[in-house]
């Protein structure tokens, strides 16, 4: 009520310029249009962040003396919106360090917390101002805490604006970790990977119990390597994916999760799991790496993939960091991606399954996006408009959300009134929430070195500034 109450005093009000500041950009990239704009003033309101204007300026620099607030000067640099990883696991770190195993049997849930703490800081320097973590990987609901624990008013640590799916969904016998004494029991001590259910009706339950935890998403396990105890005897069937749940089961969870206003994502590698994920409006595809059969090819099959508004999220990263980029997985992973781009598939977003490799090098995946053959400026709408048109809600999709983000240049989306992670971001516009980063990079000549961590030297997150001339300032 009190929300109510005071969003009139808010809603379509630009304060007074003593309240705003302005970055000077002398480059701008805008995701929609795909240009680079020249000498670009953003005005943003100190108290919201929001952007209230986005204007060009003199190339002599403009008048600004008379200005009472603060100029911030980065005509040397070229300001886009906040990178967005849509496939992070802030409870894990690089495999190579430590096994997934060992990670989730081992390791407390207090030191697995305080990493995610560490792991949300570097990303955020290294330009991602948004992320949807999908799955905490047997540290059960502790995301939400963090989520808590990085979004304002009140954000006791730095970090992106953090997009939680808790626990993820699969059947018995499906995920990890497994005993080897006790074969029959899921889980070992009492830590599992994942929530388990079988039937429509468990899976309804789990997905309504997640929702009630808080999740922001909803990961299910649509396929996976379910008889990997196998591998000692038949090494091919061990390592075969094959769907999990039936098609019942899946409609159960993604239907109820609509129903609750909450996006499904889904771990699919095989195309004949993908398909029929598809028929029910799943919300992303994560991996999608097995589209080809002995007589199609990744093309044909990815074909039926236009038309659907299902993102795919191919997490390259993961599998060239697992392989050293080599070997029929990467291959597989690789083909798939370019016959995404032979079709002109456009609803792509970047995640990297960032944390079986480092977090803050998750830029790889748009490396990698490029050197497969990705036109790098949609590659840069990909990781920004991209990446939020996957994890916002779905109170910004169909027709009501077309109206809504028709209204966005009223400055209605306030995150005073409708939170972090509702406010719109991924664009440098009037209504936006000013998540901005900079770098001095030639995106043209030298894509890799133009986002890598090292050269982002700016980075601001709701209006406040993180990182300044390459320095973290918190």
């Amino acid at each position: 009520m009190q929300l109510t109450a005071t969003a009139p005093t808010l809603e379509g009000q630009a304060p007074p310029a003593a309240a705003t500041k302005i970055v000077l950009a002398g480059k701008l990239f805008d995701p929609y249009t795909l240009e680079l704009l020249d000498n670009q003033a953003i005005t943003i309101c100190n108290d919201s962040g929001m952007i209230l204007d986005v204007a060009p300026f003199p190339e002599n620099g403009g008048n600004f003396a008379s200005f009472d607030g603060e100029v911030i000067d980065l005509r040397h640099l070229t300001v886009l919106p906040g990178f967005v990883d849509t496939h992070v696991h802030f409870f894990l770190h690089p495999y190579a360090e430590t096994s997934w195993e060992e990670q989730v049997t081992k390791e407390s849930i207090v030191e697995r917390t305080i990493r995610a703490t560490v792991h949300a800081k570097r990303t955020l320097m290294a330009g991602f101002t948004a992320v949807r973590d999908l799955g905490t990987e047997g540290a059960g609901d502790a995301d939400i805490a963090l989520r808590k624990c990085l979004s304002s008013p009140g954000a006791l640590i730095p970090g992106p604006r953090y997009f939680c799916a808790t626990r993820a969904i699969a059947p018995t016998g499906t995920y990890g970790p497994k005993s080897s004494l006790y074969l029959n029991k899921e889980g070992i001590d009492g830590v599992t990977g994942v929530d388990a259910a079988d039937g429509t009706q468990e899976c309804i339950k789990a997905v309504r119990r997640q929702i009630g935890a808080g999740a922001d998403w909803i990961k299910i396990y649509a396929d996976y390597t379910v008889r990997s105890r196998a591998s000692e005897v038949s090494r091919r069937v061990g390592a075969a994916s094959m769907a999990t749940f039936d098609y019942d089961e899946l409609r159960a969870m993604i239907c109820t999760a609509h129903a609750y206003g909450v996006k499904v994502a889904a771990h699919a590698t095989n195309r004949s799991t993908i398909i029929p994920l598809m028929s029910l409006r799943v919300d992303s595809i994560e991996h999608a790496y097995d589209m080809t059969t002995p007589d199609t090819t990744a093309v044909e099959m990815f074909g039926e993939y236009v038309g659907h508004k299902t993102k795919y999220v191919p997490t390259l990263a993961a599998y060239y960091t697992m392989t050293q980029g080599k070997g029929d997985l990467w291959d597989r992973a690789a083909s798939s991606f370019k016959a995404a781009l032979e079709l002109d598939l456009d609803n792509i977003s970047c995640g990297g399954d960032t944390g079986v490799f480092a977090h803050g090098a998750n830029a790889l995946e748009l490396s990698l996006m490029v050197r497969l053959g990705a036109n790098w400026k949609k590659v840069l709408r990909w990781a920004t408009l991209g990446g939020w048109e996957c994890v916002r809600s779905r109170m910004w999709e169909g027709e009501a959300g077309k109206t809504r983000l028709a209204q966005v240049g009223d400055l209605k989306e306030d995150p005073r009134i409708v939170g972090d992670n509702e406010v719109p971001f991924g664009a440098v516009r009037r209504g936006f929430i000013a998540d901005l980063i900079a770098t001095p990079g030639n995106f043209a000549a030298d894509f890799e070195s133009a986002v890598s961590a090292e050269s982002i030297q700016f980075v601001m997150k709701g209006g406040r500034i993180y990182k300044r001339d390459g320095l973290p300032l918190v």
